[in-house]
């Protein structure tokens, strides 16, 4: 009890102190936050995107053709152990007539496919997999060659393998963003907890003299830079959060000339709670840092 009132006094000091100088606070609080809401802003947009790609070309498919000479039983099978597949989620069987008369209908060559003294078409089907990464679709697709009776398996991957790349450029660049601006807002927090030891070096040194240890000493600069990212994750939401809504309310309009509903996504209560706990922990970092290097140099004359 006595630790958790000790605690909470060095708290209400850390704010006390941030509204000693409510200028330099506000303009460290919105660095951060400016500099959190990049590579957050490029996470959302990537969940965007990927959501959008998923709409606009649904699950792929795998298309297997049946050779020539397939008889019923065997279509059943064949049909019956699909559905059986852990993988595949359901199954389509397009009879060779239906594959006919749908190009007849599609490609405006029905004179010329009427006149075929036979259908070259062969029976199908189409299947759609759980399962929609690239690695399971090839995994899928190459095990389902094997099986008997198929005289050809297709998987038209190159959208998947397009948004996958894409998607990887993405998710990469916003790694190195923020990686760097976390080198930067350490630094922000390093420089500022710097300048308070150094301001206050003749109040430590007294402290030290009536034997305070270096884990009291050391409290209310950990605090500091710990509320600090705080505020600083909290101005990044708000700044993420504002630029969605203004830029949906944008976006609705152009989306109704395509006939749709499409949005960016905002951030989820993980995705918030995640960045609210990591910009604390880069100010807590960055003041364990400044504290560990000058808190040692500062000794009682």
């Amino acid at each position: 009890m006595k630790t958790l009132i000790e605690h909470l006094r060095v708290l209400r000091f850390t704010l006390q102190r941030l509204l000693l100088a409510p200028n330099a606070t506000l303009l460290n609080i919105l660095i951060i936050g400016i500099a959190l809401s990049l590579p957050v802003g490029g996470y959302v947009l990537l969940k965007s995107v990927q959501a959008l790609g998923a709409q606009i070309a649904g699950t792929p498919q795998i298309s297997v053709f049946l050779a020539s000479g397939t008889g019923v039983g065997d279509i059943e099978r064949i049909g019956d152990r699909l559905k059986q597949h852990a993988a595949i989620k359901r199954i389509e069987f397009v009879p060779r007539e239906t594959a006919l008369k749908k190009m007849q209908q599609s490609t405006g060559l029905s004179d010329i496919i009427g006149g075929l003294s036979q259908n070259p078409l062969p029976d199908a089907f189409v299947i759609h997999p759980k399962d929609s990464s690239v690695a399971s679709l090839e995994a899928l697709r190459d095990e389902l060659k094997t099986w008997q009776r198929f005289e050809h398996v297709q998987l038209d991957s190159a959208w998947v393998h397009k948004l996958e790349a894409l998607l990887d450029f993405g998710r990469m660049a916003v790694i190195i963003l923020a990686v760097l601006l976390s080198f930067a807002l350490v630094a922000i927090t390093f420089n500022t907890i710097r300048l308070q030891i150094l301001t206050r070096r003749e109040e430590i040194e007294v402290a030290k003299l009536i034997g305070a240890t270096d884990a009291f000493i050391r409290r209310p600069f950990l605090y500091f830079g710990l509320t600090q990212g705080l505020l600083g994750g909290v101005a990044a939401w708000l700044l993420i959060s504002a630029s969605l809504l203004l830029l949906n309310h944008t976006l609705s309009a152009l989306a109704q000339l395509y006939a749709s509903d499409f949005s960016l996504q905002g951030l989820t209560t993980g995705d918030s709670l995640t960045l609210l706990g990591f910009s604390a922990y880069l100010g807590w970092l960055g003041a364990w840092f400044s504290v560990s290097q000058h808190l040692w140099q500062i000794e009682p004359r």
